[in-house]
């Protein structure tokens, strides 16, 4: 009986995420850009196509021009084909992608100039971190919008904050440096993922008081992940990543709060 109910919860989930979909207002359900915006998904599946060098170039160069606080442009991006990942790593690009790019948030470049900028390691970082994330997603949706996929990497393949200081080791990235992810660039094999469970739009909107979501919405949230990376992640579960995760964030809260607090008071 428990195992029926749980079929049944599972059937359920599923069919919520087939049902979702991006919710433009109608007046602009043809916007070009806005079409590239939703169709972007996280593709973990790439030909062996190369990507031309224009192609990157412009990548990188949507990178670039990202808005970033006080125009500091606190990053700095390590690029790779295959053939260097391999050199750097010792295996291949992760999901057999064609480029690759670790992006890092970098207040240590600003400071050769801006040499009297206060110590606020915190603030500081926070800083070089929204504002490398917003270079990243630029590369997202330039790459997108040249028929190029990717996706965005934290732990596989060590490639991003939850490996910050063997990343660092690796690059021989100097203090104020903290490598954040790597996005992995390259042409989709077969179907673009479905869209992932996606929490309703009155749920993350704030009118006047901050009001927390419901416990029922969150755990028909929690109940589509968990069914929806089971049902596209044979061979694991969303519990065994979940566990893979847990274990290395407090190693990671360590290594960060090292490399964060790098220059004494």
């Amino acid at each position: 009986m428990k195992e029926n109910l749980g079929l049944v919860k599972t059937v359920k989930s599923l069919a919520k995420i087939l049902r979702g979909k991006p919710n433009p207002p109608a007046s602009l359900a043809d916007n070009e850009m806005l079409q590239v915006i939703y169709k972007r998904r996280s593709v973990r599946s790439f030909t062996s196509q190369p990507i031309p060098d224009d192609v990157f170039s412009a990548i990188l160069e949507a990178g670039r021009l990202a808005p970033c606080t006080v125009n500091l442009q606190s990053w700095t991006f390590a690029i790779f084909d295959d053939a260097l990942w391999q050199q750097t790593f010792d295996h291949s690009i992760p999901f057999h992608g064609n480029r690759a790019v670790i992006v890092i948030s970098d207040s240590a470049r600003y400071r050769q100039v801006l040499e009297d900028f206060p110590y606020c390691p915190l603030t500081e970082y926070t800083i070089a971190v929204v504002n490398a994330s917003l270079a990243a997603m630029n590369m997202n949706v330039a790459a997108e919008a040249l028929g190029v996929s990717s996706v965005m990497l934290s732990e596989t393949g060590r490639s991003g904050i939850l490996d910050a200081k063997y990343l660092k080791e690796k690059l021989n990235l100097p203090d104020g440096t903290v490598p954040l992810m790597t996005i992995v660039f390259g042409y989709a094999r077969g179907a673009y993922p479905i869209m992932p469970p996606k929490l309703p739009m009155e749920r993350i909107l704030l009118h006047g008081q901050y009001q927390p979501s419901d416990r029922a919405t969150m755990e028909s949230w929690l109940e589509q992940m968990i069914a929806g990376y089971n049902a596209s992640h044979l061979g694991t579960s969303f519990k065994t990543q979940l566990d893979i995760y847990q274990s290395k964030i407090g190693q990671a809260e360590d290594e960060l709060n090292e490399m964060v607090f790098y220059r004494k008071k």
